[in-house]
């Protein structure tokens, strides 16, 4: 086995690759001459394109000069008509810029002349030219009848110039106008599959650009609601927790102290979902490694932060949450978060909340009920000896922070329905095939209750 650098197989070049396999030397010449001849046909289209007449004009002026040689070699320079129905023949071709169907209808009253009076030469093939041109783009109808011109034409001069030959001579000219016309529509079919290509890729292109550019902004919504969840809930208990210390700081240091705790924690929690949800916009590599989203199974940490800024919470739970997919408990867990926020904010004191979780085959339904009249705008009350159980309970009382918004800001039962947080909420119900339900009860308090499927793909089906 040869050594690497040594003549191996491995190490040979493209070149000796070559050389060691003949289907590779027969190849690469084919595909080199083949590109090369796309890219000299594509500039040569360009330059055509972009110089119309000066194109016509080196055309009619290449088939008068081939049409005198072809004169020169039978000795027929002599003749002054032969000359003309040259020079005749080839001078209507630089009006195709102007109108195709005029190039040609005046290079066949020439050649009609011709027929009547003169004898054929190599100029004739204006005709052909004139025909592939007006294929090229003219109209069907329009190519259809220069098509039935030619063919008249063809005939006509087999039977005056050869009568002894006239099968052949006939066959051959009908074969080059054929050639010609077909040349011309298959150029021309060529030219619009290539511009339907190019619209759809441009259509395409651009539906993909849409396309981000609505997911960029669902993604935009998605944190915006997210960003919403923590922050207002974080924010209420907080600011419950501040007022409750700041009523005991008096009387009960040390509940007060418990208290002010319970906020840098809470903050702290705050800060680092924050940190985890913004961080799927960062790129860079050496970023903390990205933590699981909020289940179900952080449930009892959200009623325990819901009972420190003052409002008890009773739960129940049937069936098991643990078999729902990550999107699912997601989803139900902000909204329990924002159903118990609102209750924290909207809700009077005393106030108690009750949360209910029932998971059957195929549907979850989550039930949050308070029973907290809706407050109205107070001013703040002298603090009263705080029980070191409760360090936020006078906080109800404290005005607008918790639960105190005036009157004619509040929808049925002291809560606005078209606030964000049930937007959202709605949103999350939408997106998991579900509902939700938010009002006020008959006898005082608040209901949410949210159905949605227990299968992720049941859901988008």
């Amino acid at each position: 086995m040869p050594a690497p650098g040594l003549g191996g197989d491995a190490d040979l070049d493209p070149a000796d690759a070559g050389r060691h396999n003949p289907s590779v030397m027969s190849a690469r010449p084919d595909e080199a001459l083949a590109r090369w001849l796309l890219r000299r046909t594509a500039r040569a289209a360009e330059l055509a394109a972009r110089h119309e007449t000066i194109v016509d004009i080196a055309v009619a002026i290449l088939i008068a000069a081939t049409s005198f040689v072809g004169l020169a070699i039978q000795d027929r320079l002599g003749h002054a008509d032969t000359i003309a129905f040259c020079v005749g023949l080839c001078a209507p071709l630089p009006v195709r810029g102007r109108s195709r169907s005029l190039c040609f209808a005046l290079v066949v009253a020439v050649a009609l002349a011709q027929w009547l009076t003169s004898t054929p030469q190599i100029a004739d093939a204006a005709v052909l030219v004139a025909l592939y041109w007006l294929a090229l783009d003219g109209r069907p109808v329009t190519i259809v009848a220069a098509g039935i011109v030619t063919e008249a034409g063809a005939v006509m001069a087999a039977v005056r110039w050869s009568p002894t030959e006239i099968l052949k001579y006939w066959v051959g000219l009908t074969a080059l106008g054929v050639a010609s016309a077909v040349l011309g529509v298959s150029i021309r079919q060529r030219r619009a599959l290539l511009a339907s290509l190019q619209e759809r890729a441009a259509r395409l292109e651009f539906e993909r650009d849409q396309e981000g550019r609505l997911g960029a902004a669902a993604e935009r919504a998605r944190i915006a609601r997210e960003m919403h969840d923590i922050v207002s809930h974080n924010l209420t208990v907080m600011i419950g927790l501040a007022d409750g210390a700041s009523y005991a700081l008096q009387s009960s240091p040390e509940t007060a102290g418990s208290a002010m705790q319970r906020v840098s924690a809470t903050g702290r929690q705050a800060l680092s979902e924050m940190r985890r949800l913004l961080g799927v916009l960062r790129e860079d590599p050496t970023a903390e490694p990205f933590e699981p989203q909020p289940g179900l199974d952080r449930l009892d940490e959200l009623l325990a932060r819901v009972e420190a800024a003052g409002v008890p919470v009773s739960i129940e739970i049937e069936g098991d949450p643990h078999e729902l997919s990550g999107g699912v408990q997601l989803a139900v867990f902000r909204v329990a978060q924002e159903a118990l926020t609102n209750t924290l904010k909207h809700a009077g004191r005393p106030a108690t909340a009750r949360l209910a979780l029932r998971i059957t085959s195929g549907r979850v339904d989550l039930v949050v009920i308070d029973n907290g009249p809706a407050a109205p705008a107070a001013p703040a009350a002298p603090a009263a000896p705080a029980a070191p159980a409760a360090p936020a309970a006078p906080a109800a009382a404290a005005g607008p922070g918790l639960g105190a918004r005036a009157p004619d800001e509040r929808g049925p039962g002291g809560r606005n329905p078209g606030g964000r947080g049930l937007h959202g909420m709605r949103e999350r119900a939408t997106a998991y095939g579900g509902t939700l339900e938010a009002g006020p009860l008959p006898d005082g308090g608040w209901r949410v209750h949210l159905s949605v499927a227990a299968d992720v793909d049941a859901a988008v089906r």
